[in-house]
């Protein structure tokens, strides 16, 4: 694992919060620590600003539960459920080390 993995689990960890992770179905569910740094930019939708749901997740806990984000899953962060639109994985190399989620809801 290099510096810059570390470096971004320590991240996730220190700032992060519990988050779970569920398909649309609820056949399975994890709870995962993600860290959603502040939106960087608001996109109109329907006319009404929106702002992107941006998380980061390590690869911890969907290795340990052999849960492969996908879009369409669910994010429940607290009360609110956000659908996601986007999972890409984040390599180091050939270490898969986390997930960036891309989401959007909040209802």
């Amino acid at each position: 694992m290099s510096y810059r993995t570390d470096r971004r689990r320590r991240q996730i960890n220190r700032k992060g919060r519990p988050m779970q992770l569920l398909r649309p179905d609820e056949s399975a569910s994890i709870t995962v620590m993600a860290y959603a740094p502040p939106p960087q930019a608001i996109v109109l939708e329907d006319s009404v600003s929106v702002a992107p749901f941006a998380v980061q997740i390590t690869a911890d806990e969907t290795a340990a539960a052999s849960y492969t984000p996908a879009s369409g899953d669910w994010l429940r962060d607290g009360g609110r459920r956000y659908t996601v639109t986007d999972a890409v994985p984040v390599y180091d190399g050939s270490y898969l080390s986390g997930w960036s989620l891309s989401a959007k809801g909040g209802s």
